[in-house]
């Protein structure tokens, strides 16, 4: 009897590009966390934080990759396309940032005091984490729409954008938490509210394209979508004039830090890591809103 079916197994999930740039993201991602968990070691926040990046990719990729083979995906209730290009976007943020920060506070030069073989394992960790972080962006690349082509929301440099807007949104709230001060006035408060706000809309633009459910709302989503981004630029240009100025002016805070200022503990690192960080949140807000003018937003994709 012949079979009515087409192939169960698409054998493109691991023979295409990206398909070889995902193998290569599960062999990368394994490696590190193994060479971490083995020897090398991990402690406090910062370790933890590394750890958790680098299994949580390979938990999705392993996930992806076994969807596609499988078509599996086919029966999830998400648009695929755009599910996909924000994980990739998401993971290479994810794992620059493990690739920057694991080796910043557990490699040393020396072997003295936690041993030479502690040192390579280390060594050998960060080595795999960046080679990690470029199959991440060269999926990135690989899948990001090409100049008049129809594809997914969250393939754009719009869609990409919004993972990117989102990821520096939860530096602000990290440093915000970093004792920063920021209830001190109402204007450094209006701040928050303006990152927070933000950073929610974000959130649900991106989580109503990766579920493809855009088509079931009563307004048109990307218009909502253009507007929405052209109200973020003039509150993140509110609060990038007034941030700085309750926290770097002399009448208000203080335009030099301070020099008994602990390492690590003082309220102005945090609040010059805010203010740097929302002139990029702008500028992302600004190349997105000028993006969103030349796209076509599909959510089936």
């Amino acid at each position: 009897m012949e079979s009515t079916g087409g192939p169960y197994l698409n054998t493109a999930a691991v023979t295409s590009p990206v398909g070889i740039a995902r193998l290569l993201q599960m062999t990368f991602g394994c490696t590190t966390f193994s060479l971490v968990a083995h020897q090398g070691g991990f402690s406090a926040a910062y370790g933890t934080f590394c750890m958790f990046v680098w299994t949580f990719c390979f938990a999705i990729t392993v996930f992806i990759i076994a969807c596609e083979f499988t078509h599996l995906h086919s029966c999830l209730s998400l648009s695929w396309g755009n599910f996909t290009a924000a994980f990739a976007m998401l993971a290479t943020l994810m794992s620059i940032t493990a690739a920057v920060i694991y080796p910043l506070y557990f490699v040393q030069v020396g072997c003295y005091p936690i041993g030479c073989e502690v040192r390579d394992f280390r060594i050998a960790a960060s080595v795999f984490a960046g080679l990690l972080f470029v199959t991440y962006a060269s999926e990135v690349v690989l899948t990001r729409a090409k100049p008049g082509q129809v594809t997914s929301y969250m393939a754009t440099i719009s869609g990409l954008l919004k993972i990117v807007q989102a990821f520096v949104a939860c530096i602000i709230f990290g440093a915000l938490v970093n004792d920063s001060q920021y209830g001190k006035y109402v204007a450094t408060q209006w701040c928050v509210a303006v990152y927070s706000f933000c950073f929610v809309v974000t959130v649900v633009v991106v989580a109503f394209s990766v579920t493809g459910k855009t088509a079931l709302l009563w307004f048109p989503f990307e218009r909502s979508v253009v507007i929405y981004t052209f109200g973020a630029v003039l509150l993140y240009a509110s609060a990038a004039v007034i941030w700085p100025v309750f926290c770097f002016d002399s009448k208000y805070g203080s335009p030099r830090r301070p020099g008994l200022c602990a390492k690590g503990k003082c309220p102005w690192d945090s609040q010059l890591v805010i203010a740097i960080f929302t002139y990029v949140n702008l500028l992302l807000y600004v190349l997105d809103l000028a993006y969103s003018q030349r796209i076509r937003f599909v959510s089936h994709l």
